[in-house]
């Protein structure tokens, strides 16, 4: 904890005076559905409140109707107006500002966090995982960019859920920027109170790496997941250690920020891999990077591209623009041999985007999520339901499923899927199928000292 005299003596910095005028946005470009709006008439004053303490107080009667507003539509003030005009990246350090190396560093990870061609939502500051966010507001991004102008080697700036407390008198081998994201504590630690708080503007979920600042996209996973599905092979389809996963099939779904990295694994490992997607945004962007070769709208199309590589022990990777419950029921009914099958929707956040029902198109997900909350979380859990039944049938057939580490199994369970708990009534033991870090990546890499593959 900081002490009152550190934090009296923390340098801050304001935002200067001035109205910006408000931007354009690229109509093409993904934009994040309505959280929902559920405060409180006196939690939605603190989050006005919260946002307005940025701006000076001369501009508070001007922008407290605009913030209200964004907040009643989006459930979250994101300060458009404050968004810089144009494509945001990163840029070559040198064209930064800043007193240290350090500083301009820190400018470059986060613009390339916001970058349109990396960020899942780009103009919700959303970078992946659908709620993964490098800060609240667009505020906050041009404060702790003017803190990182000002930093020095011998300052450290401390940043608590995107708010920018300020810099502190330091030492050169000192960290230069500290980051909290969320810290739920006690009996706020539970998904309804943290929704509340991050309305509020008191919490910001930092995902993993991009309220770090440092998400480096598929790329940063491609090698893992690559390791993760051949080592499966060898383990559980009798791939010897000098073969690839030629005339075998690898199928999970999701091509979004981390899941786009599993077709370039399978192309690596020489496998036919089948991809399902709902979003044709999220598809187009990964077959233009060249990340995923081929595109199908049909279930038949994708099965009989599949046989073809299939006979020809070639390695082929498949988007199907659908669902995922389409697809495994499908295959079910036409005996379609699954040999590796996983998932990558973000279930860790499934009833806030981060998993599509079955029942839905993208756009009416999209919809029901700000229209109707409950309707859409019931929706969820039958989707749920009937994945997990057609992920039952497969593994009966001799299909090898793992957890991606999403929280998949988590997600089936809250969703009721009591099977899937070892012990049929809680989580305690675990679930009856394995996750890869237990099950592949331990006993095949960790246990020998590699990895973890991406966080260190």
């Amino acid at each position: 904890m900081l002490s009152n005299r550190e934090i009296a003596g923390a340098m801050t910095i304001k935002l200067s005076g001035g109205l910006p005028d408000y931007p354009d946005f690229e109509k093409d470009k993904r934009r994040a559905p309505s959280r929902g709006f559920k405060l409180t008439k006196a939690q939605a004053g603190i989050a006005l409140r919260n946002a307005l303490r940025y701006v000076p107080e001369e501009l508070h009667a001007k922008l407290a109707p605009e913030f209200m507003e964004e907040l009643k539509t989006y459930g979250r003030i994101y300060a458009y107006r404050y968004r810089p005009a144009g494509r945001i990246y990163g840029r070559p350090i040198d064209e930064y500002r800043g007193n240290c190396t350090e500083g301009k560093a820190f400018q470059v990870m986060i613009d390339n966090n916001l970058d349109f061609e990396v960020a899942l939502y780009p103009y919700e500051l959303v970078t992946y995982g659908e709620t993964g966010s490098v800060c609240q507001n667009w505020l906050q991004y041009r404060l702790i960019k003017k803190y990182l102008e000002e930093l020095t080697d011998e300052q450290t700036l401390v940043v608590m859920s995107g708010h920018p407390l300020g810099l502190f008198p330091s030492r050169p081998d000192a960290p230069r920027v500290i980051i909290t994201n969320a810290l739920m504590v006690g009996m706020f630690d539970n998904m309804d109170d943290w929704e509340t708080a991050e309305e509020m503007g008191v919490a910001n979920y930092g995902q993993m790496t991009a309220g770090g600042w440092m998400y480096i996209g598929p790329q940063g996973i491609v090698h893992g997941t690559f390791n993760t599905i051949l080592n499966a092979g060898r383990k559980y389809l009798g791939v010897g250690q000098n073969e690839d996963l030629a005339g075998h099939t690898f199928v999970s779904s999701g091509l979004g920020g981390m899941s786009g990295a599993q077709p370039k694994a399978a192309n690596i490992a020489g496998a036919v891999g089948i991809f399902a997607e709902v979003d044709a945004a999220r598809i187009k962007t990964r077959h233009e990077q060249g990340w995923v070769n081929r595109v199908c709208e049909e279930i038949d199309d994708v099965f009989a591209l599949a046989k073809e590589y299939l006979d020809k022990k070639e390695s082929v990777t498949i988007a199907y623009h659908g669902n995922i419950v389409d697809l495994l029921e499908s295959a079910v009914a036409q005996n379609f041999k699954i040999d590796l099958l996983s998932d990558q929707t973000s279930c860790h956040n499934v009833y806030d985007g981060g998993y599509c029902p079955v029942s839905l198109s993208f756009a009416e997900r999209t919809e029901l999520l700000k229209s109707d909350r409950d309707l859409f979380r019931r929706k969820a859990d039958e989707s749920l339901k009937r994945h997990f039944m057609a992920i039952k049938a497969l593994t009966e057939r001799g299909t090898y499923f793992f957890d991606y580490g999403n929280s998949f199994l988590k997600a089936l369970f809250d969703a009721g899927v009591k099977e899937i708990s070892k012990n049929g009534s809680d989580e305690k033991d675990g679930f009856i199928w394995p996750s890869y870090v237990e099950d592949i990546m331990g006993p095949m890499l960790f246990d020998y000292g590699y990895g973890p593959f991406r966080w260190v």
